[in-house]
């Protein structure tokens, strides 16, 4: 394979900036979102306009083949993501928070394997070293210029490379695809298997059940658990995407003493734990026994028997539940956890333990399958990280 510079082969140029008041009509443009979320670019699946004039249109055009990197961004691991434009255009665009690269006489590299040619682990740590950050993060086409990057001259090596990939890419979006309907279909499901707001009774029951929920206080069903003084337990932590998981898990590096660890909170598995995200819905139900920080709060029910906790987690995950929080958590600045004293003032409402347990059932089975379906597409996407490395010198 050749190794040359960016800049031996395309030139480089920055989009246009315009007044807000220009923006939501007019002509088709590139923008950094298009870049940043997508490999390639198409003409129909460009969302943004904006209102110019024919020179402006002529001067910032978007033509077939045109490689485009993100130029600024809040961040620095944000920079240099590259897109190409696949499709023939007629007056499209491209905005200044992105660069346009155009090749300066014959292209070198078929479009294909130009999609991934520039998103290799290499070239992105190429571009984060060399790009700048003051207030804003920042890269320029002189600094692209200089950049090396290897392809095989042969354009059908090129060519096989870069849809061997695309396939691959393919298979990840049909999967992200039904990952997407399974959470919907979840959603749904919570809407139609909990009564809605001032509702008593679900749209959709199990046979054989019948009459209105019950109506209670929290604090009538749940009591605060305090049980402290076993620092030899693993340490917890609680987050609202993967629940209650072992703090060592999170790769956080923080020396305890032994002081420290014996105030630590007891959780024990089926024990609920609000979190300090709890305004977000941040209610977990652990599935392991260790300490945690005093800072969450830990609770459990008064008559274990008479709940189903797998219809409680699902519960503290519905939309109303979610909603009924904003009364209690006014003013609560963001990162603060809810008390029990202010989650025991709620009303919930629950039917008999015999349908709560045919509920949480139904959850439990969606959130294994919804669970395989993330499994399969990281998977899916370490294949292709194994095959960037191992197809891109």
């Amino acid at each position: 394979w050749e190794q040359r510079k960016l800049g031996d082969f395309y030139f480089f140029k920055n989009g246009l900036n315009k007044e807000k008041r220009f923006f939501g009509e007019g002509t088709p443009i590139v923008n950094f979102t298009d870049v940043f979320h997508n490999r390639e670019i198409s003409a129909d699946k460009l969302k943004g306009k904006v209102t110019l004039s024919n020179s402006e249109i002529k001067r910032y055009e978007v033509k077939q083949g045109d490689l485009f990197f993100t130029r600024t961004s809040e961040t620095i691991d944000e920079i240099g993501y590259p897109a190409v434009m696949m499709d023939a255009l007629d007056k499209t665009v491209f905005s200044g928070f992105v660069l346009r690269g155009r090749a300066l006489d014959i292209d070198p590299l078929v479009n294909e394997f130009k999609k991934y040619v520039f998103f290799t682990t290499n070239f992105r740590q190429e571009v984060v070293k060399k790009s700048s950050m003051t207030t804003r993060a920042l890269t320029t086409g002189t600094a692209l210029s200089e950049m090396f990057f290897r392809f095989p001259i042969n354009k059908d090596e090129q060519k096989k490379i870069g849809v061997f990939l695309t396939s691959i890419d393919e298979t990840i979006t049909l999967h992200q695809r039904k990952l997407d309907l399974l959470k919907q279909l979840k959603q749904g499901f919570l809407q139609q298997l909990f009564p809605q707001k001032e509702e008593k009774v679900p749209r959709v029951r199990f046979a054989n059940f019948e009459g209105e929920w019950e109506q209670r206080k929290a604090k009538e069903l749940f009591h605060v658990v305090t049980e402290k003084g076993h620092p030899e337990l693993p340490l917890l932590s609680i987050t609202q995407d993967n629940g209650v998981v072992y703090r060592e898990k999170l790769d956080i590096d923080i020396k305890y003493d032994l002081a420290t660890l014996k105030n630590y909170k007891v959780i024990h598995p089926e024990d609920f734990i609000i979190s300090l995200r709890s305004f977000q819905g941040g209610f977990e139900l652990s599935d392991k026994l260790g300490i945690t920080s005093p800072a969450y709060t830990i609770f459990a029910h008064k008559k274990i028997n008479q709940h189903n906790n797998l219809f409680w987690k699902t519960q503290f995950k519905t939309f109303k539940f979610i909603e009924s929080l904003k009364v209690v958590t006014f003013g609560i600045r963001d990162g603060k956890s809810i008390s029990f004293s202010q989650f025991g003032g709620l009303n919930l409402i629950y039917p008999p333990i015999a349908e709560q347990t045919n509920i949480g059932l139904v959850f439990k089975q969606i959130d294994y399958i919804i669970i395989l379906q993330q499994k399969k597409l990281q998977r899916l996407k370490g294949i292709k990280q194994g095959y960037l490395k191992k197809m891109f010198l």
